[in-house]
């Protein structure tokens, strides 16, 4: 066979140039797997990484601050819930009002903050069960106790503390409209303004008011110990995220049933 120099040299460039558009098919290839692997993790990091739990720490003992620390039942059992669905636990500490725009947004996948269940926030997320009954109290300075524990009345130009957008608030709003309302960031602002007379008393769940009372008794503060309405504590998720609100409802059931939830509310306050 009589095969020129130049033959060669044309079919060994061709070779070249075969080997060039191969590597960069493999390249390209190799590129787009790892794309979808890195998708396929980062959804899987998004269905089952880090917890974000929403809490708001104004509601001693269920949700405070100790020191620059978080703390509270919520807490504990935030960690508790994490520990059991293998999720990392992220809090992102957000104010009371903002709760619920927070979930429904996708900033945080679990409300643990003292949340009452009522129907208007039951009609945009879904709940656990519940794990706490508690109702709204009042905290009064002490010479005042008596007249609010003959009935749950509150006189048309009554000062009333409240933390904005909790249960307190919405009941003050629908069954005293003519009260003044007056909005406080934390129980222990609303204490303070009760103790120098700025507002009559201070209503919000009995957990916090029991707290309030006890911290500020030498400043003459006590809790009216009958409740104006009856509730219940659960934990909000967003309406579809049916695995989260499964695994948090587990978590619930077999806390109650080994004792596990009595023993971490029992930390935090005097209960039975």
């Amino acid at each position: 066979m009589n095969i020129s120099i130049q033959s060669v040299l044309e079919l060994m460039q061709q070779t070249r140039r075969s080997r060039r558009r191969v590597f960069r098919t493999v390249l390209g290839l190799s590129a787009a797997f790892l794309t979808c692997v890195a998708l396929a993790a980062e959804k899987s990091a998004g269905e089952s990484g880090a917890l974000r739990v929403g809490i708001s720490p104004v509601f001693p003992p269920m949700a405070f601050k100790q020191g620059k620390e978080l703390a509270g039942v919520e807490v504990d059992l935030a960690r508790a819930l994490g520990e059991k669905l293998g999720r990392r636990v992220v809090f992102v500490e957000i104010e009371w009002k903002d709760q619920t725009e927070a979930l429904v947004s996708g900033k945080t996948d679990i409300i643990m903050s003292s949340m009452s269940v009522t129907m208007a926030r039951s009609s945009v997320m879904s709940f656990t069960r519940p794990y706490f009954k508690v109702g709204q109290m009042a905290l009064v300075r002490r010479e005042d106790r008596e007249q609010h524990s003959l009935g749950w009345r509150v006189a048309p130009g009554t000062k009333v503390g409240l933390i904005k957008a909790t249960t307190g608030d919405f009941l003050i709003q629908r069954e005293f409209p003519k009260a003044k309302r007056k909005y406080y960031d934390t129980g222990e602002d609303a204490a303070r303004a009760l103790k120098r007379g700025s507002v009559d008393l201070f209503i919000s769940d009995s957990t916090l008011v029991w707290r309030l009372a006890g911290t500020h008794a030498a400043d003459n503060l006590a809790a009216v110990p009958s409740v104006m309405t009856e509730e219940v504590l659960a934990w909000a998720v967003r309406r579809g995220d049916d695995t989260l609100l499964a695994g948090a409802n587990e978590f619930i059931e077999r806390a109650i049933q080994d004792g596990s939830l009595l023993k971490v509310f029992r930390r935090w306050m005097a209960v039975e």
